[in-house]
């Protein structure tokens, strides 16, 4: 006789409570916890034990929930962020100090990073950086730089100086929605869809390119009782087909018959969650034949190519030029001159948060809520694929664990819709670390040529810059890159003799997309690093050979613009002038009495257009006042950790003229929040913040016009009331005698499109209405016997305009440098071979050395009380200041990025080899 068998119970303390789960024993505690509990404090970042977002303790203990069998709880004390909070006072004090030390950014990482903290405390009451370091190891942060955690946990306890209470523009105050991000209750793209929800499981190409054919799909769910739909290509209501650029919109939500890179989308199945989690994707029936395929730029461009799209031949996606004076003439009549081939390969954004999302039909309307960087793009981008009018689409954005570019383009979005409008029910998407890594965007990889000519007195004479950039097998943001490369290849520089072409190329691999730089930083290494010769060719100093040619205001760039006030990459240089100095003395004291390891100090600048190269750039900010005078700011500019939604606050408090701390935010919705924009390019401080500021003028100016106050009144909201005082004397406003309109009795918007002019055919014109500028110095330690490279200091002087939160300003110039470091010594995305965070190395937190910030405060003619932006200046000069410190402690400079161990003692060798006497 057959016989029920049921799964064991076990049980175990979670919090301080008993809980019993009958569930099979190997079942990952993270998801018990999560999906089962609803412990969604508990974070998933790779379910490989690579992350340490998941990291809760077991008896007491660090562990990675991801990597425990829920069998071996059995009896245990499992405690999480929540029931650390719950227990005692350590939680809150840690979560203090993480707030006045601006170490949470994004929050995504910071639930492991706090529970390991507590139970490093707990031992260790007074612990020093080094046994931070050890005791944080096991959990990844791709935002923060992890200087800063560090300092918030060795200064538990410690008391913060008091700030100005009115939080206004230029104080440090705390991220106004730090709290959530410190306790685990923010809730993230795969927090919010109730447990037991239907999930999806997506079917992708095993092969760079394949032709492929389904089989009979309809036997999916009659084999697998579980599963409720398949999804294909044949779904799709409206047009199957998406991109971020109207000129370029050639990527398929669902291949149909062929797909061009490994990880594309060919379909999607549907179903409860046990049955999809234990769905094992070969058993789709779908045959695949794979097929020749083109993966780099060169196989692209041959002859004999597999051409990927119709309409752009020899794989040529588009080209970007600019153009001034006589370069060729130039650099022929130039003293010195010299030349180099720079190239580098995929760099994974390898946030911690892989995309996820929940889409549910509520009124007849679609409802979509996913972490994403541009809420109102996605909207449009959905419209035409679903074939549904926008207003019958409704964008809730969840908090987002960190974007850096690649959460701009549409991801689980498509399909959650075509999900939820396929079965009628609410359907959950969340992407394995894998799948996230194969089928997203990836920073494009380059193949750059430079020539440089100069004067005998080191004086910029020509440049000549030929970059190859492999766009993947879809435009995505590629044609962004084209453009913004040639304007900024010449680097924050005077140069009346340039020429720079930047070719996009489709080839079989991933999609290349935004990620900070839009292909400045690949630029800047091959500047920069050429720009160190030229002064050792002349015997200069290299600062000073930079400093000599640096930008200032009323020069013209090579792209003909100019700047009454504003440019401050000078004052970056000379600020770095007192630690290159020592620098340079104490690296040539030790490198005199160190054979086998040496010492190098380098230099990099770099320079930033915020906002979209010649092309409108909107964003609208919308404020109100309800009856109860509660002031509130619809604030959709997407905060992915950056601080936006602090530092458009606090631009909008000080126009307003009232405390921080009377505002209520609400978010990116876009039923309720008007469009802010993408969070991208550096431009929501200058753009969604110059919003900011108008709707807080025109909100103030009907307030002050409702009483004929002066201009200078002081305001004050209380309950159901606005007290105005001036030279007059005080004015109450009742805000209970007036009618409300849409929920408030004053209301006001903001709008602000940076002024740009468009391009000429040589690329003359005024691209952006301001420029960010940066200067890094590096310190490094070369082993010329293991050829490793051990980053030893950084001192990042940054020209930000106003600093509108000089905390914020620190964290985002942090985490740049941590980015750097990882482009510059061990990123590189191969599909098929680091496709995880354990076989791709991202920076840990012993990895980056201590880090000054030196904050320049050059005001801009057009940003917020002259505020810049900030976010992709952080990572440009980190590169190169990197590989010219190699250079300058070995002699050396790997000729292809990154500069792995290996790399560099083949470099080493050869150089070894080259100088010894034969």
């Amino acid at each position: 006789m057959n016989k029920f068998i049921s799964a064991p119970v076990t049980k175990f303390h979670l919090n301080g409570k008993e809980v019993a789960v009958e569930l099979p024993p190997g079942e990952r505690l993270s998801n018990v916890l999560r999906n089962r509990l609803d412990a969604r404090d508990v974070k998933v970042g790779c379910d490989a034990g690579d992350c340490g977002a998941c990291t809760v303790l077991v008896d007491g203990d660090p562990v990675c929930a991801c990597l425990m069998p829920v069998g071996q709880a059995e009896g245990r004390q499992i405690e999480t962020l929540t029931g650390l909070f719950d227990k005692d006072g350590l939680a809150e004090a840690l979560a203090e100090s993480f707030q006045n030390k601006g170490a949470a950014q994004c929050g995504i990482c910071t639930p492991g990073m706090l529970v390991s903290a507590a139970a490093l405390l707990r031992d260790t009451p007074s612990p020093t950086a080094s046994q931070v370091q050890d005791a944080l190891g096991g959990v990844l942060c791709r935002c923060t730089g992890y200087r800063k955690i560090i300092d918030a946990v060795v200064s538990v306890g410690s008391e913060r100086e008091p700030l100005d209470p009115s939080g206004h523009i230029g104080t440090s105050i705390r991220r106004l929605d730090g709290r959530g991000k410190l306790t685990g209750s923010e809730k993230f793209g795969d927090d919010v869809a109730p447990v037991g929800t239907l999930e999806m499981l997506i079917i992708r190409s095993p092969f760079a390119r394949a032709d492929f054919q389904f089989g009979p799909l309809d036997r999916v769910p009659q084999d697998h009782p579980g599963i409720v739909a398949v999804l294909t290509a044949a779904d799709i209501p409206g047009k199957n087909a998406f991109g971020v650029i109207p000129d370029f919109i050639d990527q398929p939500v669902f291949a149909t018959t062929q797909t061009r890179f490994r990880g594309e989308a060919v379909a999607a199945v549907i179903g409860d969650p046990d049955t999809i989690r234990a769905y094992d994707p070969g058993q789709f029936p779908v045959e695949w034949q794979e097929l020749p395929a083109a993966e780099d730029a060169a196989a692209a461009m041959s002859a004999d190519a597999p051409q990927l799209h119709g309409d752009r031949p020899g794989n040529i996606m588009c080209r970007g030029v600019v153009a001034c004076g006589d370069a060729k003439a130039a650099l022929a009549g130039a003293d010195v001159v010299v030349e180099g081939r720079f190239r580098s390969g995929y760099v994974e954004h390898a946030y911690i948060e892989p995309e996820a999302g929940y889409a549910e039909i509520v009124d007849g309307r679609l409802e979509i809520h996913a972490c994403t960087q541009a809420p109102v793009m996605d909207l449009d981008s959905l419209a035409p694929i679903l074939g549904l009018a926008r207003d019958r689409i409704r964008m809730i954005p969840t908090a987002v664990g960190g974007g850096f570019g690649s959460k701009l383009d549409l991801s689980v979005q498509p399909y959650l819709a075509l999900g939820a409008l396929k079965t009628g029910r609410p359907v959950r998407l969340a992407y394995s670390r894998t799948e996230s890594m194969q089928s997203t965007t990836k920073r494009h990889p380059s193949d750059i040529t430079v020539k440089i000519g100069v004067t005998r007195d080191g004086v910029l004479r020509g440049m000549e810059f030929e970059g190859v950039f492999n766009t993947g097998a879809y435009a995505s943001w590629g044609p962004t890159v084209s453009n913004r490369v040639p304007v900024h290849a010449s680097g924050p520089y005077f140069l009346r003799d340039y020429s720079a072409t930047a070719l996009g190329v489709y080839t079989n691999g991933p999609p290349s997309g935004a990620f900070r730089g839009f292909g400045v930083p690949q630029a800047a290494i091959a500047q920069e690093c050429l720009f160190d010769e030229l002064a050792d060719r002349l015997g200069m100093d290299r600062l000073e050979f930079r400093i000599r040619n640096a930008l200032d205001n009323n020069m013209p760039t090579v792209c003909g613009q100019t700047f009454a006030q504003g440019v401050g990459i000078k004052h970056c240089l000379q600020a770095l002038r007192p630690t290159w100095e020592a620098e340079k003395a104490a690296i040539a004291a030790f490198n005199a009495s160190n054979s086998r390891v040496k010492r190098g100090v380098g230099v990099a600048a770099g320079w930033y257009g915020c906002g979209n190269t010649s092309l409108p750039n909107p964003s609208t900010i919308k404020a109100g006042v309800r009856a109860d005078g509660t002031v509130v700011l619809h604030q959709g500019a997407m905060d992915i950790g950056q601080g936006a939604n602090t530092v458009i606050t606090q631009i909008f408090a000080t126009a307003l003229g009232v405390p921080v701390g009377k505002i209520t935010l609400i978010g990116g919705d876009t039923d309720i929040t008007p469009d802010a924009g993408k969070t991208s390019a550096s431009r929501q401080t200058f753009v969604s913040g110059n919003a900011a500021r108008l709707a807080a003028e025109a909100l103030r100016a009907k307030i002050l016009e409702r009483v004929n106050a002066s201009a200078d009144a002081v305001l004050d909201f209380r309950d159901g009331c606005i007290e105005v005082r001036d030279q007059e004397g005080r004015h109450d406003i009742d805000l209970s005698a007036l009618a409300p309109e849409d929920g408030y009795v004053f209301s006001a918007s903001g709008t602000y499109d940076p002024p740009t002019k468009p391009l000429d055919e040589n690329g003359q014109g005024e691209p952006y209405a301001q420029f960010g500028y940066a200067a890094h110095l590096a310190v490094v330690e070369v082993d010329l016997t293991m050829g490793t490279v051990k980053p030893l200091k950084f001192v990042a002087a940054h020209d930000v305009g106003k600093a509108i939160n000089p905390l914020l300003v620190e964290g985002q110039v942090h985490g740049g440098i941590a980015q750097g470091l990882g482009m510059a010594l061990m990123e590189e995305y191969i599909p098929g071979r680091t496709e995880n965070l354990h076989d791709y190395l991202i920076p840990t937190i012993g990895d980056i050395p201590p880090i000054d910030t030196i904050i320049v405060e050059e005001p801009d003619a057009h940003g917020p009380y002259g505020a810049k932006g900030l976010g992709e200046h952080a990572l440009i000069p980190t590169a190169p200041a990197l590989l010219n410190a190699i250079r300058d402690a070995c002699g050396v400079r790997p000729a292809r990025l990154p500069a792995t161990p290996s790399q560099m003692r083949a470099a080493i060798k050869d150089r070894m080899d080259e100088t010894a006497p034969t």
